[in-house]
C-alpha cells in the first residue's frame, strides 16, 4: 500500500486511485512535484482515506476490485462531506457508454489510457483554476448566490440549507460558527472542513459574507437607508458595517447605492 503523507505547503492534495502498482506510482511520482500525492489501490482504501485528509481532487481508474471507479464516484458524489471534490476517471474502455455511465455518477472528467501526464496534469490544473474563479466570484461580487459553488446536488443542498440557517439568524450580533454549528447539527470541524473546501473560507468568514451580501441586497432595493441595513444584517456599528462593505467589495455602501440608482 502506498501512501505519500509528506505535507508540501501550499500545494492541493490528489488522491491517485489505481490497482496497478506500477501505473499508480508512475502518477504519483509525475504529479508530486505539483501536488502532495495520496494514494489508494481501490475504492474501499480511497474513502478510507477520504476520512482522514482534505483531498482537493480524485484521480481514479475504473476497472478496480472491491470497488470500481464509478462506484467510488457514486459514493463521494453523494456524499455532503466530500461531494464537492472533483473527479477524473481514468479508463482503458473507450466506448461512449462507458463515459456516459462515468458522468452520469457525477465524474468532472474522463482521460482514456495511454493518456499522457502532460494532459493529465492540465485537466487537473484546469478543474482546480475552475473552482477557484467560482469561489472568487462568489465572494467578491455583492449580489452572488451563494448555490453559485455547487457542484452537485448534495452541494446545493447544503448550500441552500447553510444559507437559509444564516439568513434565519442574520441580525444576531454574536451568531458566530458554534451557533451556525449547532443549528446545522454538524459538529464543528466537520462544519469548518466542507465549508472550508467548497468556498476556501472560514465559516465566520462565510457568515460575514453573508451579511454584507444581504446588506447588498437590501441597499439594491433602494428601500433602506444604510444605517438601517447595517442594524438588519447584525451589524452594531455602521462604520465597522462600512469598512468591511468596502473591503469585501471594493466600494463603500454608499457607493454601491449610488451605482444601482444609475
Amino acid at each position: 500500500m502506498l501512501h505519500e503523507l509528506t505535507i508540501l505547503a501550499g500545494k492541493p492534495t490528489i488522491l491517485v486511485v489505481d490497482d496497478h502498482v506500477e501505473i499508480l506510482e508512475f502518477i504519483a511520482d509525475d504529479l508530486s512535484e505539483h501536488f502532495q500525492v495520496l494514494t489508494a489501490q481501490h475504492g474501499e482504501e480511497a474513502i478510507e482515506m477520504l476520512s482522514e485528509n482534505a483531498v482537493q481532487l480524485i484521480v481514479s481508474d475504473v476497472m478496480m476490485p472491491k470497488m470500481d471507479g464509478y462506484e467510488l464516484c457514486r459514493l463521494v458524489k453523494s456524499d455532503v462531506e466530500h461531494s464537492h471534490i472533483p473527479i477524473i476517471l481514468l479508463t482503458a474502455k473507450n466506448t461512449l457508454a462507458s463515459k456516459i455511465k462515468g458522468l452520469e455518477q457525477g465524474a468532472d472528467a474522463y482521460i482514456e489510457k495511454p493518456f499522457s501526464p502532460q494532459h493529465l496534469y492540465a485537466q487537473i490544473q484546469s478543474l482546480l483554476a475552475n473552482r477557484d474563479k467560482i469561489r472568487q466570484y462568489f465572494a467578491n461580487s455583492p449580489l452572488a448566490q451563494i448555490k453559485t459553488m455547487a457542484h452537485t446536488r448534495a452541494d446545493e443542498l447544503f448550500l441552500d440549507r447553510l444559507n437559509e440557517t444564516i439568513q434565519q439568524h442574520m441580525d444576531e450580533i454574536d451568531f458566530d460558527v458554534e451557533h451556525l454549528a449547532a443549528a446545522m447539527h454538524m459538529s464543528r470541524p466537520t462544519l469548518y472542513r466542507k465549508i472550508k473546501a467548497i468556498s476556501d473560507l472560514t465559516p465566520n468568514d462565510l457568515i460575514n459574507i453573508a451579511r454584507l451580501k444581504k446588506a447588498a441586497q437590501l441597499l439594491s432595493e433602494g428601500t433602506y437607508k444604510i444605517y438601517e441595513v447595517a442594524d438588519m444584517v447584525g451589524y452594531a456599528s455602521q462604520t465597522q458595517f462600512g469598512r468591511n462593505f468596502q473591503k469585501q467589495f471594493g466600494l463603500s455602501p454608499s457607493a454601491f447605492l449610488a451605482q444601482n440608482k444609475s
